[in-house]
């Protein structure tokens, strides 16, 4: 068996083991990400000044190319197609108006517009092609509706009971929506419509910000509202499975937090629970529960950084991004997390070579449990014979 992990090790891919990138502010102060591609390979956001008349810029970030500007006014750029080729969001116009766009590499910035005598819109959701965008616009009325923009133009999907809508999620294929409309999570589909989905009891509200594949898990957060003799509405992160809720407990009743994102078979969720320390980026999985990232992959991270909140993921739940504090910086900052382990030839260092500093780690390390960058060669969560004799069977390849 050794032997065998020994020899799959040879063909290993280069990219083999988590990593956290903190993707830098691009000479601003802070930067935030709101999507990512299928592949990792791109991250979208919003880079900014703080203060009275600070600076927005959306970003668009490569490894390549690191973190570049989008456009070169202000705007924020909330999501992406699969591809990574569409970016979507939303800008100000020289009005001070919220306008949302559509981005490409070829075509470049474009107003998707509004509906019909509407000043403002914004752009939260993106199918995975890039052709069907949704979020929201306002109306003659200046009242604010959840709509759906395709190749055919704007589509208002109204409301239930005439008030406010919001479109924030799209499936992959872009034929289910989920947003809030009425102070209630809906879920719309071509066929039937816009339809509320159950609250918790003793829950008032609620907003649904993601969708798998097929529409069966939506993800989001439910309101409890103040007791009678005062006192604050608790935000609780809420699941809803074929539309029955299904609250996502965190660890303490105290905490509060949102569900933001779902991978496209509804197995990973990512959000944020809010505790006494302030923000915490999290992930519930049916075998794992709730995990706080900044704990499950502290091996990744410095004593003083943590990983704040989780915006979006893959469609295979791979990859996460969000932002948090970055200690060696000492400001927030927009991070991109990938959460595969996969087995490789011994170079725990990267540097191309199997050398007695890698045998080193390996022995400095044996033992040890959990999630390592690299360390664990075949990806067993623990640090053991069996990496080590990957090292040894692979020493000196590369030097």
């Amino acid at each position: 068996a050794l032997i065998s992990a020994c020899v799959l090790s040879l063909i290993a891919t280069a990219g083999w083991s988590q990593r956290l990138t903190w993707l830098g502010t691009a000479g601003y102060t802070a930067s935030m990400a709101y999507g990512v591609s299928a592949d990792g390979s791109v991250v979208v956001g919003v880079a900014s000044t703080s203060g009275r008349g600070g600076t927005t810029r959306a970003f668009r970030w490569t490894r390549a190319t690191g973190m570049q500007e989008l456009v070169t006014f202000p705007a924020i750029a909330t999501s992406i197609s699969a591809d990574g080729s569409v970016v979507i969001g939303w800008f100000y116009d020289s009005a001070s108006n919220h306008r949302a766009f559509r981005w490409t590499a070829t075509g470049g910035t474009e107003d998707l517009g509004t509906l019909t005598g509407g000043r403002q819109s914004w752009a939260y959701g993106v199918s995975a092609n890039g052709s069907v965008i949704v979020g929201v616009s306002t109306n003659a009325g200046g009242y604010d509706r959840a709509v759906r923009w395709t190749q055919l133009g704007i589509q208002n999907l109204g409301t239930i009971s005439g008030g406010s809508s919001y479109a924030y999620g799209v499936s992959p294929d872009g034929s289910i929506v989920v947003g809030q409309t009425d102070s209630r999570p809906f879920l719309w589909t071509r066929s039937s419509g816009m339809q509320t989905l159950p609250l918790p009891e003793g829950h008032n509200s609620g907003v649904a910000y993601g969708v798998s594949a097929n529409g069966s898990i939506v993800v989001g957060k439910v309101v409890v509202p103040p007791h009678p003799g005062g006192g604050f509405t608790t935000h609780i992160p809420c699941k809803w499975v074929n539309g029955v809720p299904t609250i996502l407990r965190p660890v303490n009743s105290n905490w509060q937090g949102e569900a933001y994102a779902v991978s496209a078979d509804g197995s990973v969720i990512v959000g944020t629970i809010t505790t006494s320390q302030g923000n915490l980026a999290c992930r519930w999985t049916e075998s794992g529960g709730l995990e706080i990232l900044s704990q499950t992959y502290a091996r990744l991270l410095g004593p003083d950084s943590r990983l704040e909140e989780a915006r979006a993921i893959s469609p295979d739940g791979r990859f996460i991004v969000g932002w948090g504090f970055n200690e060696n910086t000492w400001r927030t900052e927009a991070f991109l997390l990938d959460t595969r382990c996969t087995p490789h030839n011994g170079d725990i260092n990267r540097d191309g070579c199997v050398d007695d500093r890698d045998l080193l780690t390996v022995l400095f390390e044996f033992g040890e449990t959990g999630i390592f960058d690299g360390v664990d060669i075949n990806c067993d969560r623990v640090i053991d014979d069996a990496d080590l004799l990957v090292v040894l069977f692979n020493f000196g390849q590369g030097c």
